[in-house]
């Protein structure tokens, strides 16, 4: 991991930041588009579909955000929640958990960690609330690459599952 994580400050998020998420949002759909994945989040960038516009702002209202810095300027944002989205064909855990609702970064500080210290933060986080148990979902299409981001980040594979034609992973990990 770079230094450079060092200079990463976590705080809370809110409505405030929503303009920040979705800007960064749009960065990973144009990275990814650029990179030919069009699968993933489309083509659309989030700011210009209401319906991401909104989910966001209720990410920021009714789940628990994270926001990353880096000198003051938002560089990543995370979404705890205890589930995962009712919209989601994923099983109920069948214990307390917490739950990645949202993971991104700008893409103009790849490679600074920042993805990697968001999730620390949200094992840590999941500590302190007495949870032992935090999982996420993600796309599991492509080479499986973001699957093996989150397995060099401490978690495990569990379900696979298709959400109409996205291919996606559940993953686990114990913070106990």
């Amino acid at each position: 991991m770079n230094d450079t994580t060092h200079d990463i400050r976590i705080r809370p998020g809110g409505p405030a930041d929503v303009p920040a998420i979705l800007s960064m949002l749009d960065s990973a759909v144009v990275w990814m588009n650029n990179r030919g994945n069009t699968e993933q989040w489309g083509t659309t960038p989030f700011s210009q579909a209401p319906a991401r516009v909104a989910r966001v702002e209720r990410y920021t209202t009714e789940n628990d955000p994270h926001i990353a810095e880096l000198d003051g300027t938002p560089v990543g944002a995370l979404v705890l929640d205890s589930g995962p989205s009712p919209q989601m064909p994923i099983a109920p855990a069948g214990e307390p958990e917490r739950y990645v609702r949202l993971l991104v970064s700008d893409r103009r500080y790849a490679g600074l960690g920042i993805g990697a210290a968001l999730l620390a933060h949200a094992a840590e986080e999941t500590r302190r609330a007495g949870v032992e148990l935090l999982r996420v979902d993600c796309w599991a299409g492509g080479g499986g690459e973001l699957v093996a981001f989150y397995e060099r980040n401490g978690f495990t594979p569990t379900d696979r599952f298709l959400s109409q034609a996205w291919p996606g992973q559940v993953l686990a990990r114990r913070v106990s």
